[in-house]
């Protein structure tokens, strides 16, 4: 029976004032080439645009942007300043990523910036040589059972957890579920504005379609909205956004005492299931969206019995 209707981010601050007027229309022009040309998620452009903003203004806070005024060192000091207080790999990653993408755009409206992605050194990062940090099997089993009338929407939060659990839905892929993506006869949903830019029909598993339906059914607020999951505070007729739906997800390890702090960790947790089933790594890229199989290796190396098949034996042992 179809049912009827009844919130990464680096940098952790936001400047205190607005950007310039002049800086925030070439920031605006940016963003739209990152979403049109590029297809980046909301969430992604933020992040760049607001690094973009941060060097713009520390060159060209009280004059018209003219890049051919940039220079090496301007990048140069514009790195240290901004990794004064953290010096990690993956926040200079974060901001190196985020100009080398600010100038790949200036290149494409005929600005020569060459010499200043020279000067942008990527720091030393080891291509697949981390795991990925999913969730155990009695960690999901104490999740799942977690969900109970004792706290606040046990029915939003347990489907929440459902879609990115059994359909590895990213949190902003769930925030954007209609009510009308859903299939309930052919038990499909449609995935459309992702961050690949290209839609989607996954099937809807049994127990996922049940959260979902329950949620809709019995604690939905009454809402002019036709996103799956809405606000059940303040304004019913409001989405929930990608934050809320992290928050959501945070909320719920952080009630049972799990140390995972991101939602991908349900995603990955997804995909580990899959390899551990025998998917090959081809269908498990097509079930995460990803653009590139590359992105889909890491979890090559949680494939256990195919790598123990071409393991060559400990020097000096009997085998």
């Amino acid at each position: 029976m179809k049912p009827t209707t009844s919130h990464r981010t680096y940098p952790k601050s936001r400047p205190s004032a607005p950007f310039p007027a002049h800086i925030a229309e070439e920031l605006h022009r940016y963003d739209e080439h990152l979403r049109d040309a590029r297809g980046l998620s909301s969430g992604t452009r933020k992040d760049r645009i607001y690094v973009a903003g941060l060097l713009l203004r520390q060159k060209f806070n009280g004059c018209a942007i003219d890049i051919s005024k940039l220079r090496t060192g301007d990048i140069r000091q514009f790195l240290a300043k901004q990794l004064e207080a953290n010096r990690s790999t993956s926040n200079a990653s974060h901001y190196t990523g985020a100009l080398r993408s600010y100038l790949r755009y200036r290149a494409t409206c005929g600005d020569s910036v060459g010499e200043l992605t020279a000067v942008i050194q990527n720091p030393v990062h080891w291509k697949l040589a981390s795991l990925p940090r999913a969730l155990a099997p009695d960690e999901i089993e104490r999740l799942l059972d977690s969900f109970t009338t004792r706290h606040r929407w046990p029915k939003r939060s347990y489907a929440i957890i459902r879609c990115a659990l059994d359909l590895g839905l990213r949190s902003g892929e769930i925030a954007s579920l209609k009510i009308s993506d859903i299939d309930w006869r052919a038990g499909t949903v449609t995935l459309k504005g992702t961050k690949t830019l290209r839609q989607d029909i996954l099937p809807l598993p049994m127990e996922t379609g049940q959260a979902l339906a329950d949620y809709l059914q019995h604690e939905r607020p009454l809402s002019t909205s036709n996103s799956v999951f809405v606000m059940h505070r303040g304004d019913h007729d409001r989405g929930m956004t990608a934050d809320d739906v992290r928050g959501v997800i945070r909320w719920a390890y952080k009630r049972i005492g799990l140390k995972h702090t991101r939602s991908h960790a349900l995603r990955h947790a997804f995909a580990c299931r899959l390899i551990e089933r025998g998917s090959s790594l081809k269908e498990v890229a097509d079930l995460l969206r990803h653009r590139s199989l590359n992105s889909t290796l890491i979890y090559a190396k949680l494939d256990t019995p195919k790598l123990a098949a071409v393991a060559l034996p400990w020097p000096g042992s009997a085998a």
